[in-house]
């Protein structure tokens, strides 16, 4: 098992670009909040259902604990991605559903917030969690699904190198609806599919 140290700082642990990617800690609370919901009409095209108490602190220190549990079992790796020269939270990407053994793979999921979409800030990120599965976990396939109608996302997956492998039929059930998903994956050496 690779494991990070959980940071609790505001330190960086992937840096690079106009990008740097740290684990949440409690106390980015109220930055996060604050950017979910000021998004949340944007994301909930996107994401499954967020409870009623989502944006709370104590859901939230819950969310931190369950973070702080993957990392320590290596099963995932949340990040929240902040700009360099600003310092201020843009979204979040996550390795999560790490499989070890024959499969070494993981699943990206990532997010940002409204105001900061379109600009190449999720594709900076990525090339900084792409090396960190591959060279850091030393995984061998990686994962992305994503809504067939999200054009943003297909063009930011194709850009970081995943090939579209198929359609997953009522793969996640999002904003309360169960919804088809495109599978795209990357393999460490580069050649996706």
């Amino acid at each position: 098992m690779i494991a990070l140290p959980f940071s609790a700082n505001r330190q960086p642990e992937l840096a690079g670009g106009r990008v740097y990617l740290r684990h949440p800690s409690f106390v980015d609370h109220h930055e996060w909040a604050r950017l979910r919901a000021d998004s949340r009409d944007f994301l909930t095209r996107w994401e499954p259902t967020w409870p009623p108490d989502d944006l709370g602190r104590q859901a939230y220190k819950a969310r931190v604990r369950r973070y702080q549990n993957d990392i320590q079992e290596g099963v995932g790796y949340p990040f929240f991605i902040f700009s360099q020269s600003e310092r201020r939270l843009l979204g979040g990407v996550t390795l999560g559903n790490v499989r070890r053994g024959v499969a070494q793979s993981a699943q990206i999921g990532y997010w940002l917030g409204h105001q900061h979409a379109g600009r190449g800030l999720m594709l900076d990120a990525l090339g900084l969690i792409i090396p960190f599965a591959f060279d850091g976990l030393r995984l061998h396939r990686l994962e992305a699904a994503c809504i067939p109608e999200n054009t943003r996302s297909i063009r930011l997956l194709e850009k970081a190198g995943f090939a579209r492998e198929g359609l997953l039929q009522s793969y996640l059930k999002i904003n309360g609806q169960w919804r088809d998903h495109l599978l795209f994956s990357r393999i460490e050496d580069g050649d996706a599919g």
